[in-house]
């Protein structure tokens, strides 16, 4: 056998192999009536009550939950479940207006059935590893900490010389595009009702765009760049890639790589409808450092990664004292309140090198809640 046929015949070995692993999933997976069994249901409704037990809409749902969860169960297998809307609100994060649309707690516990037994699973096999956001075992410190390991590694390897592409997705949510997320969905393998409900959730916001209140809209967001995750890593080859949701860096020894990766990113977004924010996009050197999620990373003495939270983050906390102090002025809010707040930030920010940042925030707290 010469060696073009033992490529052959090693890839039709490893096609088969992926094949039956897609197929056996598929059967655990990707089946209608699995998925929605009562027993997952159920669980999806003991999931979707954490932390808004207070809400007067869950404690209806609650007072009455095993009717609710069996009138469902029979909605979902006769095909008849429909949403019955949105809560809609807004609300400012970090300065930011956001437009929130949640969904109601009947619909909110199929998506965590659905998500959690069916979406989540076969989607997130095909993600890379440095796909951070929103996974189990995966989220915010995850993406710094790899971020970290990227540049330990590329200092042992060529010092302080290289540089970091960030890249920043603008209006995510409210321009992402859904065909490709349903090409994503149908190409995973999992049941055609299964396939056509995550498709109906999606198009209940509109024909482009996905809510913040709902959790398929969570997993559709992770899943639109995959392509894009996997040409930087697989056909660029570029390591130390890292993306989390709609924020992304790529660092590199070659500058002009990261200009060709940054070419390539244009043309993949435009093709799966995403609009890149030029501001925040940008190459920089790594011995200069650079931010990304709200951190500032620079190499130190000896190659030490230095990581500080940017001074916004610092401001925000120091305003929301001011505003804290006012609350409990009022009675809107306790001094307990406002010290489990702090603990809490406090806690958050021995991740990073801010010592005498959170010494000034201290002092602040003392200035506003001195006895």
């Amino acid at each position: 056998m010469i060696s073009h046929e033992r490529r052959e015949a090693r890839y039709q070995r490893r096609r088969a192999a992926r094949l039956q692993k897609k197929a056996e999933l598929a059967r655990e997976y990707g089946e209608y009536e699995t998925v929605f069994s009562f027993d997952n249901l159920y669980q999806g409704y003991r999931e979707s009550v954490k932390g808004v037990g207070w809400k007067a809409s869950t404690q209806r749902y609650k007072a009455s939950a095993l009717s609710h969860i069996n009138k469902t169960q029979d909605e979902l297998l006769a095909g008849r479940f429909r949403s019955k809307g949105f809560y809609e609100f807004d609300l400012v994060e970090r300065g930011k207006p956001r437009h929130i649309r949640s969904v109601h707690i009947s619909e909110r516990v199929v998506q965590r059935c659905l998500c959690d037994n069916c979406l989540v699973p076969m989607l997130s096999r095909s993600f890379i590893h440095d796909n951070g956001a929103s996974l189990r075992g995966k989220g915010y410190d995850f993406a710094v900490d790899r971020v970290t390991q990227f540049l330990a590694r590329h200092y042992r390897l060529y010092g302080s010389e290289g540089y970091a592409l960030v890249f920043d997705f603008s209006k995510y949510f409210d321009n992402a595009a859904h065909e490709p997320i349903f090409e994503e969905i149908e190409r995973s393998g999992i049941d055609d009702r299964l396939a056509a409900l995550s498709e109906y959730f999606i198009s209940c916001f509109g024909d482009v765009g996905l809510g913040l209140g709902s959790q398929v809209s969570q997993i559709a967001a992770i899943a639109l760049p995959n392509r894009l995750d996997h040409y930087i890593k697989d056909k660029l080859g570029i390591k130390g890639y890292e993306r989390y949701m709609d924020d992304g860096i790529a660092i590199d020894r070659s500058k002009a790589k990261l200009v060709e990766c940054l070419r390539e990113i244009r043309r993949i977004c435009a093709e799966l409808g995403i609009r890149l924010n030029e501001k925040k996009t940008q190459i920089v050197k790594l011995s200069r450092g650079f931010t990304f999620l709200k951190v500032r990373y620079r190499f130190g003495a000896n190659g030490a990664v230095v990581r500080r939270v940017s001074y916004k983050s610092i401001r925000h906390m120091r305003q929301k004292l001011k505003v804290f102090r006012r609350w409990v002025a009022s009675g809107r809010m306790t001094e307990d309140d406002v010290k489990c707040s702090l603990t809490s930030w406090r806690g958050h920010m021995k991740k990073f090198h801010s010592y005498y940042c959170v010494q000034s925030v201290e002092q602040k707290y003392r200035e506003l809640f001195a006895a």
